[in-house]
C-alpha cells in the first residue's frame, strides 16, 4: 500500500498538473491588479475630494479646450518628429566616430583620444538647453556669409553635438566589452586594426549597445521640446501660445500626453530587447 502511493501521487499531480502551476501566477496577477485598481481609486478619491479640485479641473482637464488645440499641437508635434529623426541619424555616426577615436591605440594618437574625451566631458557636462542657446542665437547673429540661420537647422545641430557625447559612451561599452580574444583572433588571420575593428569588434559592440541606444533616443525625444526657446513653433510652443489664448494650462497636457504616446512604447519595446538579450544569454549559458 505504502510503495503505491508516491506513484498514485504522481499520478495525480500530473492529471491536475497544468492547473496547479498556473494558480501562482494567476494569484499573483490577481493580487498585482486589484493592489494597482485599490491605490489608483485611493489616489482618484483623494484629488477629487480636495478643496482645490474644481479649480484644478477647471485649469487642466478643460475637455473643449483639450479636443479644440489637440489637433493644432498634434500638427506641430510632426516638428518634433522631425527633429528627432534628422537628429538620430547624424547623433549615431558621430558617436561612433568619436568612440572609435577615443579607442585609438598608442601614443601617436594621444591627441586625438585627448580632443576626444574633452568633447565628450564637455558636451555631456553642458545642459542641452544652453548649447541650443548658444547655436541658436549666436551663429545667426554672426551674419556669417553662407551661414544658414535657420533655427531648425542650429537645433539640429546643437543636439547633435550633445547627444552624440552620450552615445560615443554607449558605443564605447560595446566595444570594451568584446573580449580581446576576438581582435587578436582577426588580427591572427591578417586583418588590419581597421578591419579588425570594422568586421570583428564593431559589429559585436553595436548589436549589444542597441537597448541603451533607444534608451538614450527616448532622452533625445524629450529634448526636442527645447528648440522652442530658439523659435520653431514644435508642440510645446504650440502648446503655450494655446495656453496664453485660452488662459487655461489643459495644453499643456495635451503635449504631455502625445509625447507619452511615443516615448513608453519606446520605453517597453527597450525592455523587450532587454529581456530578449537576457534570455538568449541564459540560453546560450546552458
Amino acid at each position: 500500500m505504502s510503495g503505491s502511493s508516491p506513484s498514485r501521487l504522481s499520478r495525480t499531480r500530473e492529471a491536475i498538473g497544468a492547473p496547479a502551476r498556473r494558480w501562482p501566477r494567476l494569484t499573483a496577477t490577481g493580487i498585482a491588479t486589484a493592489s494597482t485598481i485599490i491605490v489608483l481609486a485611493v489616489v482618484g478619491f483623494l484629488a477629487v475630494n480636495a478643496a482645490g479640485w474644481p479649480k484644478f479641473q477647471k485649469a487642466f482637464l478643460d475637455a473643449e479646450i483639450f479636443f479644440d488645440r489637440l489637433p493644432q499641437i498634434a500638427s506641430a508635434f510632426m516638428l518634433n518628429v522631425r527633429l528627432f529623426l534628422t537628429a538620430e541619424v547624424l547623433i549615431l555616426i558621430g558617436g561612433l566616430v568619436l568612440a572609435v577615436l577615443r579607442g585609438l591605440k598608442g601614443p601617436l594618437f594621444f591627441p586625438v583620444r585627448l580632443a576626444a574625451v574633452a568633447y565628450i566631458d564637455i558636451m555631456r557636462g553642458l545642459p542641452s538647453i544652453l548649447v541650443i542657446y548658444m547655436l541658436g542665437l549666436g551663429i545667426p547673429t554672426l551674419n556669417i556669409e553662407g551661414v544658414s540661420k535657420d533655427p531648425f537647422v542650429w537645433a539640429v545641430v546643437a543636439l547633435t553635438m550633445v547627444w552624440s557625447a552620450y552615445v560615443a559612451e554607449v558605443y564605447r561599452s560595446g566595444i570594451e566589452s568584446v573580449h580581446p580574444s576576438q581582435n587578436a583572433a582577426a588580427r591572427s588571420l591578417g586583418l588590419s586594426a581597421f578591419q579588425s575593428m570594422r568586421f570583428v569588434v564593431l559589429p559585436q559592440a553595436v548589436r549589444r549597445v542597441i537597448p541603451p541606444l533607444l534608451n538614450d533616443f527616448i532622452g533625445l525625444m524629450k529634448d526636442t521640446a527645447l528648440i522652442s526657446f530658439i523659435g520653431p513653433i514644435e508642440a510645446f510652443r504650440r502648446a503655450q501660445i494655446s495656453s496664453a489664448a485660452t488662459f487655461n494650462f489643459t495644453p499643456y497636457l495635451v503635449t504631455a500626453l502625445i509625447f507619452l504616446l511615443l516615448t513608453i512604447p519606446m520605453a517597453r519595446f527597450v525592455d523587450w530587447l532587454v529581456a530578449r538579450d537576457r534570455r538568449r544569454q541564459v540560453a546560450g549559458s546552458r
